[in-house]
């Protein structure tokens, strides 16, 4: 059943939430209001275990998302002191947190326009699958803001490497997809007419494997960026005997034997 929320829709079916951002007439610009309500909404999946895998789009022909909305929010923040500001910038923090902490895989689908806080988005997911006309840019020194926005400077080096991250912080260009294929930051182009269909079935893929060790394999990916390699390994070490003790290890070696596909929990 498809939901609809403010600026977005989603539907789960067969394991995948597809969370569709819905304004296509503003380039699926976020407001305060989906702001909030995105990020709740990726709270909220961990609640719900019949969820294993995240595929995001943007609806419309013209992008994926044109990043806050410059006629639903500038004009207010102007209005704002400082703590009213810090509210916002934290907000909007906290919907990439929600997004990069998610307990299951998050595949962004990308076409068009992808810039400000859409980029951030697309960069806070787990694999980016872009169409040919994708062009990616991190705008906010364009309009006199630190490159360092919603986690921006965290996230990107770690996709891209320092020197590249720092010149597209700075800059404010648009990358185009070969070239953002090329560095790292798309895992793929595909034609825009299968985009949705290859990013599908993708997530589906992902969505019918082991959802309990691909949870862990996410954990890990995040909690060894910041250790060295010795206690990397041993958390790998914890976190495989840990799965090794699920039932999906021991479904997977049945149905190897039985020679059929495993059917997991």
């Amino acid at each position: 059943m498809q939901v609809r929320e403010e600026g977005f829709r989603f539907e789960v079916e067969n394991g995948v939430c597809a969370i569709t951002l819905d304004r296509p007439d503003r380039i699926n610009a976020l407001t305060f209001a989906s702001y909030a309500a995105l990020r709740d909404a990726f709270h909220a999946i961990a609640e719900r275990p019949e969820i294993r895998v995240v595929l995001l789009r943007g609806e419309g022909p013209k992008g994926f998302c044109s990043g806050g909305d410059v006629r639903d929010i500038i004009g207010q923040l102007f209005s704002r002191d400082m703590q009213g500001l810090l509210e916002f910038t934290r907000l909007t923090g906290s919907l990439v947190h929600a997004i990069h902490t998610c307990k299951v895989p998050v595949i962004a689908a990308l076409h068009g326009v992808v810039c400000g806080a859409g980029a951030v988005i697309a960069i806070a997911s787990d694999v980016r699958i872009a169409a040919p006309d994708a062009r990616i840019a991190f705008l906010f020194p364009k309009v006199g803001l630190s490159g360092a926005d919603m986690g921006a400077s965290w996230l990107l080096p770690r996709i891209v490497g320092y020197g590249r991250a720092a010149e597209m912080l700075f800059t404010g260009d648009f990358v185009d997809a070969t070239t953002a294929e090329r560095i790292g930051l798309f895992n793929r182009i595909v034609p825009s007419e299968s985009l949705l269909a290859e990013a599908h079935a993708l997530a589906k893929r992902i969505a019918d494997g082991p959802a309990f060790a691909h949870a862990m394999t996410k954990k890990m990916l995040d909690y060894e960026q910041h250790v060295d390699f010795a206690t990397g390994i041993e958390a790998e070490a914890q976190a495989q005997a840990i799965c090794m003790q699920h039932p999906d290890f021991r479904e997977a070696y049945d149905a190897n034997v039985g020679k059929r596909p495993p059917r997991f929990k």
